[in-house]
């Protein structure tokens, strides 16, 4: 794998064009409380029902900083190769919501807990692109407004007002669609290892806002070169998309949608955008506000967060396995290829069960079953991996039974069948329905010579064109009921054929 550019231009009718994009990604922190309060966190609960007099923003109630949030944060910026603030501190961004009851929001500025770090991302072809982290901040969310309760009022769930997210800033270093749903992709997973965030972004535990801007080709590189922003379009930002799909299909609309505002001589306004699923387009939200806008302010109720040195080390000490680490440790304890070692190390449950099905056994047959047939019969049923029916040890007790000549690979299809359909163990299966291997030399010698016996002019033959003891072969396996050990019957045949 290598760094490589990959700039994919989008023809417009005056010329081509290059789309730049930038992810403030929010991540919900893995924390049994919220960031400022006790209340609980989790999904499904009644509405109103996990909220505290300090989420509700209640007179004389006092925001009190939740250390293992920040533990979390400080996590993941390790894993993000980030620098790690020792001195941060919360402010006021002021604006109205009405779930946000403060009439502010708890978040961080110009000091955040986590400074630039990078995440390099792996494209569909094997090469890889960095996008380098700006910042990760620690803040609040809001509450939920529901509008479909009634036909006149909207209800106010405030479950989620105070919970505890991470905002990653990213550079805009995605040029793609397709970069930047990988991109999130490789995030997610990051979060996972660390724990830190479950990723879930059908609850909108992990949900992005994505920077659009379109600019002529060469202009991104001035960009780079000078760090001025000038030399890129203006952006737009799709708020909240928790879809990968969703994802590139509003980057897809939002970016044609500004070439052709700028190709009639308009300009682009920047402003806050929303996506709307259902007809594939982004529609107009708000305005885009500047920092000034927000009137930021240090928290008044809130001292400058100073964190312990030893504590910051202690906390890397801690950091388990990474996906980047695993892969390359796939690939050289395991032989594995790059590709194969990547399916895996992507999900952390399958990584998992991989290495406990692999120990003792051949590494490479039980990455096949695991990344093929185990992977499309949990795809075809909707489950995860973590609800297979069938365990690991089931996969390496299959596999064993390949190894040691038990079972044809061939049979072994039919084995995994059973045992997804429940009927027991690999052994046994085998056993109750008779599927042994047959090496008996002795038995499959008389198949064999009954075989050229009965066909001498192509028993003649073969000699002249060796590829033709296939069918000798395919007469045999049909003769064993695809028992017979393939390995045995090419060996014999060829002795017999004089090969």
């Amino acid at each position: 794998m290598s760094e490589t550019a990959n700039t994919k231009l989008i023809q417009g009718r005056t010329g081509p064009w290059e789309v730049v994009l930038g992810l403030e990604v929010h991540a919900q922190v893995a924390s049994n409380a919220k960031l400022f309060s006790g209340a609980a966190v989790g999904f499904g609960a009644g509405p109103n029902e996990q909220v505290s007099l300090v989420d509700a923003a209640m007179p004389g109630m006092l925001p009190v900083i939740n250390r293992h949030c920040v533990e979390q944060a400080i996590k993941t910026g390790l894993g993000l190769k980030a620098q790690i603030n020792l001195k941060s501190r919360f402010d006021r961004k002021n604006y109205f919501y009405p779930d946000l009851p403060q009439g502010y929001q708890i978040s961080q500025y110009q000091h955040p807990i986590v400074g630039e770090g990078e995440v390099i991302v792996e494209r569909d072809d094997g090469s890889t692109f960095t996008v380098r982290i700006e910042r990760l901040h620690l803040e609040q969310d809001a509450g939920k407004s529901l509008h479909d309760q009634d036909p006149n009022f909207t209800y106010v769930d405030l479950n989620r007002a105070g919970t505890a997210l991470m905002e990653i800033v990213s550079r805009p270093d995605m040029r793609s669609s397709e970069e930047a749903a990988a991109y999130v992709k490789k995030l997610r997973t990051i979060l996972i290892y660390l724990g830190s965030c479950d990723g879930d972004m059908e609850k909108g535990n992990l949900r992005a806002d994505v920077n659009v801007s379109v600019c002529r080709p060469g202009a991104y590189e001035k960009y780079r070169e000078t760090g001025d922003f000038s030399h890129l379009g203006t952006r737009c930002e799709i708020k909240n998309v928790n879809s990968f799909r969703f994802m590139q299909q509003a980057i897809e609309y939002e970016a044609r949608r500004q070439i052709e505002i700028l190709e009639d001589g308009g300009k682009i306004d920047q402003e806050t955008r929303l996506f709307d699923p259902n007809k594939g387009e982004t529609r107009s939200m708000r305005s885009k506000e500047e920092a000034h806008d927000y009137r930021y302010f240090p928290d008044p109720d809130l001292l400058p967060l100073e964190l312990d040195a030893k504590w910051v080390k202690e906390i890397e000490a801690s950091l388990p396995e990474l996906p980047d680490a695993k892969k390359q440790r796939f690939q050289s304890q395991y032989g594995l290829s790059a590709y194969d070692a990547g399916v895996l190390i992507a999900d952390q449950a399958k990584a998992d069960f991989y290495e406990v099905a692999a120990k003792g056994r051949d590494a490479k047959l039980v990455a096949n079953w695991v990344t093929n047939d185990l992977a499309a019969k949990l795809s075809a049923a909707g489950q995860d991996i973590a609800d297979s029916p069938i365990g690991p040890q089931a996969i390496a007790e299959l596999v064993q039974l390949i190894e040691e000549g038990v079972i044809s690979s061939k049979i072994a299809k039919d084995v995994f069948e059973r045992m997804w359909a429940g009927e027991g163990a690999p052994t046994d299966i085998v056993e109750k329905q008779g599927l042994k291997q047959v090496s008996d030399t002795g038995a499959l010698e008389k198949i064999i010579d009954d075989l050229i016996a009965a066909n001498p002019g192509q028993a003649a033959a073969v000699k002249d064109k060796p590829q033709a003891i296939g069918w000798f072969v395919g007469q045999v396996m049909k003769a064993t009921q695809g028992k017979a050990n393939p390995g045995t019957v090419n060996e014999l045949l060829r002795a017999k054929l004089g090969l």
